[in-house]
């Protein structure tokens, strides 16, 4: 499983003109699903995201979890996050779960997020998406279930 983290100001996904999923401070996650991932995968970078601290404390610090801040979620599936691009001209998939594995497993994802007492916005899996988002810091950053 891989995760793309951004700390945003305010963000939105918009499917057909009509906003699917919106939020203010907190985060914006790109989420590919691998074929071999699985709910330990799950489960581990949920926690991961709920416990990781990038707020700022009153010292400035990066030292609060997302809980702490009073920030939401905002989960977007994105197969592309597996794109190998090492041969030729236009990536290779292979590596992105079908969506028979995938959709369950982001799902899961979120209901997992859910659980850990966040507040969860999504898009619609599949769906080509409209993403906006005002980045804070900027601060981005990866997360991978593999090599844990």
């Amino acid at each position: 499983m891989r995760v793309i983290l951004q700390r945003s100001k305010q963000a939105s996904v918009t499917v057909d003109g009509q906003v699917t999923g919106a939020i203010q401070k907190g985060y914006v996650l790109l989420v590919g699903i691998t074929h071999s991932d699985t709910e330990e995968d799950i489960a581990y970078v949920a926690k991961k995201i709920t416990d990781l601290r990038i707020w700022e404390d009153e010292d400035g610090k990066m030292n609060r979890s997302i809980a702490e801040a009073g920030g939401d979620i905002l989960s977007i599936s994105q197969f592309t996050l597996y794109a190998d691009t090492r041969k030729g001209k236009r990536p290779s998939f292979v590596e992105a779960a079908r969506p028979e594995q995938a959709k369950p497993l982001w799902e899961a994802f979120n209901e997992q997020l859910k659980a850990n007492g966040l507040h969860v916005e999504t898009g619609i899996f599949g769906a080509m998406m409209d993403v906006a988002l005002i980045n804070d810091g900027p601060v981005t950053i990866t997360i991978e279930s593999k090599g844990k």
